[in-house]
This record gives structure tokens, sequence and C-alpha cells, in this order.
């Protein structure tokens, strides 16, 4: 299956090869293509990722209300989903869709030869030891050039440190403002993510990587156009009705304790 999708993927690189002779530039609009593909499937995540943050307040009371009764409060969250039109899966639907992508890619870069169309200018290209982008060998990973020396791996580990930096702004982007300890644990999680992501890219193939950097720089400029079309920021305040309401809350109480005095 992997090497049937290796194939797949490494068709259109080879003719975007062919219009641009260029490995790099392949790969990156390849990327672009992918990405413009599932732009319906991400437009969707992007949609459902916010609907789910901004009912937070609402999916809070419920666990407050039945936290001893799971099964009510599964009907409840249930009943809330459907009446705010919110679907969890279509929040991981486009990654479980790339998944299947990376590995082929991986697949690809690690043996172009198998994979590329026979005969195919690509392949010459290979085959003559042309610089992949920007010297580097596509194929190699960042972990294999920097056991052949620091200078020659220094952009390998550019492309590693683009991979962290796009991935933290990409994920900050979507990731609301809050200060209870789940949503801050959240946050947390969100910021280490793209660290932990940038740890494994080490033993990727460099053209992996570059293909992470060009879908998270896509995906930064996609979100923002939503968010746009949407009339949202970039990064609501979760639980903004609660902070308002807690001043409400003692300015109320201080006049109680004004009246209180007068009448004494």
């Amino acid at each position: 299956m992997l090497d049937s999708l290796a194939r797949m993927i490494g068709l259109p690189m080879s003719l975007f090869y062919d219009v641009i002779p260029n490995y790099g530039i392949s790969i990156i609009f390849l990327t672009l293509l992918i990405n413009l593909i599932l732009f319906p499937l991400t437009l969707k995540q992007t949609r459902s990722t916010r609907a789910m943050q901004e009912i937070q307040p609402e999916v809070k009371k419920l666990q407050k209300k039945h936290k001893e009764e799971p099964e009510l409060l599964n009907k409840a969250m249930m009943a809330l989903y459907k009446e705010k039109g919110v679907s969890p899966a279509g929040c991981v639907l486009p990654m479980l869709v790339q998944m299947p992508i990376w590995f082929g890619l991986f697949r690809l870069l690690r043996s172009p030869e198998k994979f590329m169309p026979e005969g195919s200018n690509i392949i010459h290209a290979l085959q003559a030891g042309l610089p992949s982008f920007l010297g580097m060998d596509l194929g190699v990973t960042p972990k294999d050039a920097l056991s052949s020396g620091w200078i020659g791996a220094i952009p390998y580990l550019l492309v590693v440190l683009l991979v962290i930096g796009s991935g933290w702004i990409q994920s900050k982007q979507a990731m609301p403002a809050s200060s209870d300890g789940a949503g801050q644990q959240a946050q947390m999680m969100t910021k280490m993510m793209p660290l932990l992501f940038g740890v494994f890219s080490f033993s990727f193939p460099a053209g992996l990587n570059l293909y992470f950097v060009t879908s998270n720089l896509f995906r930064i400029g996609q979100q923002s156009l939503i968010f746009r079309l949407d009339g949202r920021p970039a990064a609501p305040k979760v639980e903004e009705q609660e902070v308002e309401e807690k001043p409400e809350g003692k300015h109320q109480g201080s006049r109680k304790k004004r009246k209180r005095r007068r009448r004494k």
C-alpha cells in the first residue's frame, strides 16, 4: 500500500520537476497541491476546533452538573454538539488523512529511483548527483548530516528549526487564551508538541521536513484567511464571559453592603 502511495506522490513530483528542474521546489509544489486538495477538510477542522473552543464554558457547566452521572454527561455533551453543529472527529480528520501521505513521502525520498517514473528527468538528475535543494540532499536526515560534520549539517538544522518555529506559530494561532488550570495545561501541550516534533524531525529526510515547513506556513495563511472570512479573532478567550461576570458580582455585593450600612 505504501509503495503504491509513494508512486502516486512521485508522479506529480516528477511533473513539477519537468516544469522547474529543482528537487526542493518540486516538493514545495507537491505540498501546496496536497494542501489545496485537503482545503475542504482543513476548513471543516478549523471551524470545528474554533466551535469546540467557544462552547467550553457550556461544556464545563455540564461536567460540573453531571460529574456523578457519566451517562447523563455523555448524552448532554452529544446534545450540545448536535445543537452547536460541532463534530469532535472533524478536528482530527485532516491530520489522519495526511499521515499516510507522510509515510508515502518518507518512502519516496528514501528510495526515489524505485518510486519515481522510469526515465523521468528527476531520475536522471538524481543519478547525476545534482544538489537537491540549497546544497542539501533531501533524502538525508539531519542526524546523518551531523555525523559528517557541523558545517555541512547547518542547512539541515535550519530546516529543523523552521519545522519547530512554524509549527509553534501555527498551533498558537488557533489556541485560545485561558486562565484556568486545564486551559493552561492545554497551552503547555501546544507549546511542547512542535518541540517534540522537531526532535522527531532529526530522523526524517530533509525533504519530508521541507514538506512540514511548507505545510505549516500554508496553514498559517489559511487559518488567517478562514478567521478573517468568519469574522473571528485568531485566538478567542474561552472564559471571557466568566471573567466579565466576576467584577459585576463584586460590584453588586459592594452596593448591598452600602445599603445595609445606610439602613443601620
